[in-house]
């Protein structure tokens, strides 16, 4: 377990075994049709308190190959779920992946910049990537798309990459346009059409119109909760103030 690179269950264990918890792992079924296909690119834009960290704490317990999760889940909603005709199995891809979790707030410093936050990101993944697989051959320890490609060419394993506050740089920097087009040049580079990843979660607060910003061949890189009714459902499960679960739309 590292601080970026497979974040364990903890947070996630806590918040299940709290007073109140929203039970909203039916979401991972619909994530999982995703995974490993052209749609595993997946943006949630929802306004703050709409559980999207819960979500992250969640989907980074689920995956994460180095946590013993199954017992949490076997007590959630997910392990109910009846496997149809060509449905997977809720549990198909519990603990099947290295998870890398970052908050994108985490990075901004007083008066570092973009370009600045976004090598102290790349620098401590590496960190947490070179300690975990010490025996790979890394031809760039200071480039982290390389050092993935490196780890999946030698290890065959892949990737869920989760990022929180992903907005966080066009909220903190608003007049560095040069820095916003860095970062999403940065992101599309390090996760578009990487065999190393599995899976590319993304949650913030900005409306979904700057993911249309990341294109490539006339398609775009992320797909929006709003395109995908079922995870934005789940999303959308909040306690009510009666204290019943219900439907905020």
């Amino acid at each position: 377990m590292g601080i970026y690179l497979n974040p364990g269950n903890n947070a996630f264990e806590e918040a299940v075994n709290s007073e109140i918890f929203i039970d909203k792992t039916e979401m991972i079924s619909c994530l999982n049709r995703m995974v490993r296909t052209e749609q595993k690119y997946v943006c949630v834009s929802r306004p703050r308190r709409f559980g999207k960290s819960m979500a992250v704490k969640m989907l980074c317990a689920y995956y994460d190959r180095e946590a013993e999760s199954r017992s949490i889940f076997d007590k959630c909603k997910i392990s109910k779920i009846k496997c149809g005709q060509d449905a997977l199995n809720w549990d198909e891809y519990l603990g099947s992946f290295h998870v890398i979790r970052l908050v994108m707030t985490d990075f901004i410093k007083n008066g570092c910049s973009i370009h600045q936050a976004l090598e102290r990101l790349s620098r401590l993944v590496i960190r947490d990537l070179v300690k975990a697989f010490p025996e790979v051959d890394f031809f760039d320890r200071d480039d982290l798309q390389q050092s993935m490609q490196d780890i999946y060419a030698e290890k065959q394993v892949q990737f869920v990459v989760i990022i929180d506050e992903w907005d966080a740089f066009f909220r903190e920097y608003k007049k560095d346009k040069e820095g916003q087009k860095r970062y999403l040049n940065f992101l599309r580079d390090w996760l578009k059409d990487k065999e190393y990843i599995a899976l590319a979660y993304m949650t913030g607060i900005l409306p979904g119109f700057k993911i249309q910003e990341i294109v490539l061949n006339n398609r775009r890189l992320l797909t929006t909760a709003e395109e995908l009714a079922d995870v934005r459902s789940f999303l959308l499960r909040r306690k009510m103030p009666s204290g019943g679960d219900g439907q905020l739309v």
